[in-house]
């Protein structure tokens, strides 16, 4: 979940509603999906919401969708944009990790100290979400009077150039710096060099921008100090380098949008690639085709045309509508709706998702629940009875019960219980790993839910002991066996954080569930990483190894901040049947 910091007094300026009241204004927030969290010291609404509508990770953003949604806009908005005079030359050199770049001008730019913090949030927001941290975009944000073009011999006045530079090759200063650092000193006596020197660890040139005066950016690391960005900055220089066109293109537009809120003028680019020329920022639309019976199936409504032409339009979006051809029928029926969807809605990927925002215009809460037209009656699936008892039963025994994400980091799964995927242990095992995950924090299935609840007594050591937590959840790792390559499993998990807490307490409470479900447990001694040498062992039911038991090892509580004993266990929940 994103969290976005915003102005209650900018967002009702943005909007044109100053009349609007906080409450007012939280309501109206809620219906598009922003949940308020609170507020900051400085009286900044706190909103979450998922993160799929990155072009509301600013006010401006936010405001664009609020003023759709009272109606006072309609359809899709491009932003005028002024003709280049300024080139990004993509030199040969550049690294082959990251070849892409893009970029944008900006000018007559009204920025505040609020203007400014909204910019920087934005910046940040979308480097953690779109860019991957930073690993699949990042973004350079230049005050354009301190940088000097390099001339051209043909084509626009004014240039600077993407290229590759060995690691000691040239210095600049950068920000938050008062030294000149070459790129590979960034990487070790700088802060931000530090936190970001794994993106470009292994590549043999480090990828760096250029104009006349010399190096002025690192990506995907840190600007330098000259063109440093402040509130007194009326024209912006916006590059983005990355590993896809299209990501960092999409992320530009989101950024120009919301300067272009601001009343500032967008000014295109030229990006010369060697074998080709592209015309930034890219404000093309995309297109998608929803039929008229789908949305009305969908939703459980029945409109017409003009309904839902003008609920497309409430969503930001333009629609056109045209008989089906061979979808068949007469009438609204066979009617198909030529969706155009504006470069800052990335979200967009299905027709599906035009509905979403057709229901959403309408309001979800105005639909009218309706019984399914079937004549079967559902029911509780077995595994859901049974664990719903092994909940129960934990609950009887103290402990609280908790549903945590699937999802962790393969620091927090294996690295940080002093666990390797390779180990003979519980919970040790190939992970099922996340292709392009939302954060590194998310990267892996978890192999075992015990790293879960240790987190959990990570984060509340400020609450008081003695703290049970008890859960029954998704475990996940790579089994070529399984048709879908994973074997999924359900897995029960307990910690017992307390002074005196111990292996017995912890095989007493399993015990007392193996006789809530008349099995047979064995606890045969056991070693494990994670626990304590001679205070561990395995968990036997009616004759099968389907877990361990026992008292986390010092090291663990150690790296985890936890100042007391914590006695766990965790098993396979189809070993009670």
């Amino acid at each position: 979940m994103a969290v976005v910091d915003v102005d209650p007094d900018e967002l009702r300026r943005f909007t044109g509603h100053d009349e609007k009241s906080d409450e007012e204004l939280r309501e109206d927030l809620f219906e598009l999906g922003l949940e308020y969290e609170g507020e900051t010291e400085e009286g900044l609404m706190q909103l979450e919401f998922e993160a799929d509508r990155l072009d509301r990770l600013s006010v401006e953003g936010i405001a664009r969708s609020l003023r759709y949604q009272y109606g006072d806009d309609r359809g899709v908005y491009v932003p005028r944009t002024n003709d280049a005079d300024w080139t990004i030359e993509v030199d040969p050199s550049t690294p082959d990790e990251r070849p892409y770049v893009t970029g944008a001008v900006v000018r007559g730019l009204d920025l505040d100290q609020a203007g400014l913090d909204s910019l920087i949030q934005l910046q940040e927001k979308l480097h953690a979400t779109m860019g991957r941290g930073r690993a699949k975009g990042a973004i350079g944000i230049h005050d354009l009077t301190m940088l000097k073009g390099q001339s051209l011999a043909e084509g626009a006045d004014n240039s600077i150039t993407y290229r590759g530079i060995d690691p000691e090759e040239d210095s600049f200063v950068p920000l938050d710096s008062h030294a000149e650092l070459t790129p590979a000193d960034v990487l070790t006596d700088h802060p931000t060099g530090e936190t970001y020197a794994d993106l470009i660890a292994e590549y043999e040139r480090y990828p760096a921008i250029y104009d006349d005066l010399g190096l002025f950016s690192f990506p995907p690391v840190i600007n330098g100090r000259r063109t440093e960005v402040n509130s007194e900055s009326r024209e912006l220089f916006v590059e983005l380098t990355g590993t896809d066109q299209w990501t960092i293109d999409r992320m530009c537009a989101i950024i120009c949008y919301a300067l272009d809120a601001r009343g500032a003028t967008v000014e295109r680019v030229n990006v010369e690639y060697p074998d080709r020329t592209l015309d930034r920022p890219d404000f093309a639309l995309t297109e998608k085709t929803v039929s008229h019976e789908r949305i009305e199936r969908s939703l459980g409504l029945s409109l017409d045309e003009s309904e839902v032409v003008d609920l497309i339009e409430r969503s930001g979006l333009d629609a056109e509508a045209s008989d089906g051809g061979d979808e068949g029928g007469e009438g609204d029926e066979s009617r198909v709706y030529d969706v155009s969807i504006p470069p800052y809605r990335v979200d967009v990927l299905h027709p599906v998702d035009v509905i979403d925002d057709i229901g959403r215009a309408y309001g979800f809460n105005n639909l009218e629940p309706q019984y399914p037209d079937v004549s079967t009656v559902g029911g509780r699936h077995e595994r859901s009875r049974r664990e719903r008892a092994i909940r129960d039963t934990l609950v009887g025994l103290g402990f609280e019960d908790l549903l945590d994400f699937h999802l962790i980091g393969e620091a927090e799964n294996f690295d940080r219980m002093e666990l390797s995927p390779g180990d003979d242990a519980f919970g040790a095992a190939e992970p099922t790993t996340i292709a392009e995950p939302y954060s590194q924090e998310y990267g892996m299935v978890r192999t075992w839910t015990l790293p879960s609840l240790v987190m959990v007594l990570e984060n509340n050591t400020h609450r008081r002991y003695p703290q049970d937590l008890a859960e029954v959840g998704l475990a996940a790792h790579v089994d070529s066996a399984e048709n879908t390559n994973v074997a999924e499993e359900r897995h029960v998990a307990g910690v017992l954080a307390r002074t005196d807490a111990s292996y017995e307490d912890a095989k007493g409470r399993v015990n007392a569930l193996a006789r809530a479900f008349d099995a047979e447990l064995a606890t045969p001694a056991t070693d494990h990483p994670s626990f304590i040498d001679g205070r561990a062992a395995s968990i036997v039911l009616d004759g099968e190894h389907a877990g361990v038991v026992g008292e986390l090892h010092p090291k663990i509580l150690v790296e985890h901040g936890l100042e007391l004993p914590v006695a766990a266990f965790e098993f396979r929940a189809d070993a009670l049947r």
